[in-house]
């Protein structure tokens, strides 16, 4: 049984009570509904869930570049700097210099689809450089040295030859691979990756986990990484957060999650996993129905309508509030009593 490191240094990021609404013509969407998250340096808090969850609506809320008609309207995401500041992101005045600041610097983020992120019409080497020279007091030369060796290190063959390349000349997966290497080209503090290897294949994979482990420990970097590849969270993670329908259901170390999952909706992912030893006539359990339209949220708990365990007159009535269980937290009335959620 490996050791539990139990988590004792201040947080770099608190989040508290975040609510992330957007006011679409047909109603108001909660994409993020009431989160508390605390995200350590030098660990890899794995964010799991359902597409449609409300996972990469967090991370974009605490870089403040959430879309209209989206807007952060209650709760603080709280950084606190290097320097011993203390700053409520989710308070701070958008494209004020503090702002852009932190963005890009102190906190960056490797997006899932490069090509929203990624200029069409300037070259790879151009919009590396421009972001290292943005944050960092070094010469152009050392820049673009920076630039090459990064996209190096990222895997991408004859870096100084892709310096001079535009987005659309490379692949689906150099372009990620380039993405990766801007992210990591400020040595940021904390580390934002929403599904990174999405588009590489497995022996890339392993290659641009690596790296992201070993500048975690090198610069003692935080690492948020949203993915649905419960392998790379059993590989990777320290901490565990499970999102349904932009709430927090379940918040544990990997260990905990992976030997004891409380929340029925994080049993029903594990189980969902194909395992060694299968047979090919075995039938792979999937969580029944589907996640509820964001317009028609169910009343008290919103996994209700899919739970095996729903209890009639209390889940539809009362929502479950997070709560401490051993070394997890959970929200669920299966592990605390009813009345006191309410």
């Amino acid at each position: 049984m490996p050791q539990i490191h139990m988590q004792t240094d201040t947080p770099m990021i608190e989040i508290r009570g975040l609510k992330t609404h957007f006011f679409t013509d047909d109603g108001l969407v909660k994409a993020v509904e009431g989160v508390d998250l605390d995200i350590h340096p030098d660990r890899t808090l794995c964010l799991l869930g359902e597409s449609g969850c409300g996972k990469s609506i967090l991370a974009r809320s605490i870089l403040r570049i959430v879309d209209a008609p989206g807007r952060i309207t209650g709760g603080s995401i709280l950084y606190h700097a290097a320097d011993g500041r203390t700053v409520d992101l989710a308070r701070a005045r958008a494209g004020s210099r503090e702002l852009r600041s932190i963005r890009g610097s102190d906190i960056s983020m490797i997006f899932q689809e490069p090509m929203s992120s990624l200029g069409p019409i300037q070259k790879i080497g151009k919009q590396i450089t421009e972001t290292i020279l943005l944050h960092r007091q070094v010469t152009k030369a050392e820049a673009r040295e920076e630039a090459i060796d990064m996209l190096a290190r990222v895997g991408i063959p004859r870096p100084a030859e892709r310096f001079e390349s535009y987005p659309f000349e490379l692949s689906g997966g150099m372009r990620q691979r380039a993405m990766i290497a801007m992210a990591l080209s400020c040595q940021p503090r904390l580390l934002i990756a929403d599904e990174p290897t999405t588009a590489l294949d497995v022996t890339t994979q392993a290659q641009i986990l690596d790296l992201i482990a070993e500048l975690k420990v090198e610069l003692n970097m935080a690492v948020m990484l949203i993915t649905h590849d419960l392998g790379v969270v059993a590989e990777v993670a320290d901490d565990v957060a499970v999102m349904y329908m932009g709430k927090i259901v379940e918040k544990s170390d990997v260990y905990g999650l992976f030997e004891n999952p409380l929340h029925p909706y994080t049993r029903a992912l594990l189980d969902s996993v194909p395992r060694i030893g299968m047979t090919s006539k075995a039938r792979l359990p999937a969580i029944r129905g589907m996640v509820p339209h964001p317009l028609a949220r169910p009343s008290g708990c919103t996994f209700r309508t899919r739970c095996d365990h729903f209890m009639q007159g209390t889940c539809d009535l009362r929502e479950p509030r997070l709560r401490p269980v051993g070394r997890c937290e959970v929200a669920c009335f299966l592990h605390s009593e009813a009345p006191a959620d309410v």
